[in-house]
């Protein structure tokens, strides 16, 4: 199978490539879930986030903002010992006021698929760029994006980051010309 040239030989990496990226996610919580591991990955490899995953789904109440809401200081210190995630205290931080902002869109809009689905008028965009370096790291729609959710309250969403949680949850769909999953439209 021809895929998209950032996928390493992992069998964990190839599922991800092959049956996740660029799917459309419409579910809450998963892109709730999906948005704060986009912010974990900050500085470090998506595979090294990936690698971790089942470990936050464990650490972080399966990404129930509900349940994540309620962490104390007990709890943010029991993260912090967690060997399993990215030990990081402004990311475990940001997890919990994630939640918080989450909440808030969920309020306010019905549903944060609604609310983040908005930046793409409700429907995957399909790219066509031949190859890997042709892939943008960011766009004007990620740029807005990252703008209106730091200014909800959310952390670790940079316009990079939306842009990869944009591609994760097949807002974007940028498997490259090559890749077999590329489409057309």
């Amino acid at each position: 199978m021809n895929r998209c040239g950032w996928v390493n030989q992992d069998p964990l990496y190839l599922d991800y490539h092959d049956r996740e990226w660029g799917v459309p996610v419409y579910d809450d919580r998963l892109l709730f879930e999906y948005l704060n591991l986009e912010g974990a990955q900050a500085g470090l490899s998506w595979y090294t986030i990936l690698k971790k995953r089942e470990n936050y789904r464990r650490a972080f109440d399966n990404f129930e903002a509900e349940k994540i809401v309620q962490y104390d200081e007990e709890k943010i210190e029991q993260l912090l010992q967690d060997e399993g995630i990215v030990r990081n205290k402004l990311k475990i931080r940001g997890v919990v006021k994630n939640a918080h902002a989450y909440l808030k869109v969920v309020e306010e809009f019905g549903s944060f698929s609604s609310y983040i689905w908005s930046f793409v008028g409700g429907k995957p965009i399909h790219n066509h760029f031949q190859e890997l370096r042709d892939v943008p790291a960011s766009t004007e729609i990620s740029d807005k994006m990252s703008k209106d959710l730091k200014k909800r309250g959310f952390t670790f969403v940079g316009s990079t980051i939306c842009y990869a949680f944009m591609q994760a949850v097949g807002m974007v769909n940028d498997h490259v010309a090559t890749c077999d999953l590329y489409q057309k439209d």
